[in-house]
């Protein structure tokens, strides 16, 4: 089961800021609606409100909640500083990092309220047969393949797992459908068939090499 396929890109990607959202992200993920702005309103404080609405906007964005919830781009922070009305310098954020308890509070209110389901209580039955039907109907690479499952957990709010957990769950699931693969195709051939294919790997006592090894080199001209 092969487990190295990830590029040193996606592995510094994942579950992070790569960069600078663009506009039309911006605009998609970190827009606040009303029903953000009523939630928001329970916060007391510059640093709480600005606080809570990076720790949402982080997770429909990236997935996953970021152990530092203010290291963000400075865009961003600034985007969401004034949707909230706030006109003081983005410094005071600091003070977020010392309330720990908010910070977890926060998060499950987020969890709760917008319906995020952590990955490791799912029940990964329709994940897998999604990402089974893939390998099975299409000829993916299995990095692109992480990133489509990385989308597919986002846009339905599952909580991004560790790296290793999904690299580990694409790579048994491709392997058991590649299995499936070899399995159905060693069942088509008939017995005699089976018996001309196992002639071609026999080595005459007077040969080093089979028929089959004969075969795969090319004819060279002279």
């Amino acid at each position: 089961m092969h487990t190295e396929f990830l590029t040193e890109e996606q592995k510094v990607r994942y579950g992070r800021y790569s960069g600078d959202p663009s506009d039309e992200q911006l605009v998609r993920y970190f827009h606040l609606d009303d029903t953000d702005l009523a939630l928001v309103a329970d916060c007391r404080g510059d640093s709480t409100r600005l606080g809570f609405v990076l720790q949402l906007t982080t997770a429909r964005f990236l997935g996953t909640f970021l152990s530092n919830p203010i290291e963000v781009p400075e865009k961003v922070a600034l985007y969401l500083r004034d949707q909230l009305g706030i006109r003081r310098e983005i410094s005071f954020l600091e003070e977020y990092l010392e309330r720990s308890m908010i910070r977890y509070t926060h998060r499950n209110k987020i969890r709760e309220f917008y319906g995020y389901q952590d990955f490791e209580g799912l029940n990964r039955f329709h994940l897998i047969r999604w990402v089974y039907s893939r390998t099975w109907l299409y000829s993916e690479r299995p990095s692109l393949l992480f990133d489509l499952v990385t989308s597919y957990l986002v846009e339905r709010k599952i909580l991004l797992p560790a790296v290793t957990t999904l690299v580990r769950l694409i790579a048994q699931i491709r392997d058991r459908s590649e299995k499936r693969l070899w399995k159905l195709i060693a069942s088509l051939p008939n017995a005699e068939q089976k018996s001309k294919i196992e002639t071609l790997l026999l080595i005459p006592s007077e040969s080093h090499r089979s028929l089959f090894d004969q075969l795969r080199k090319g004819p060279v001209s002279r």
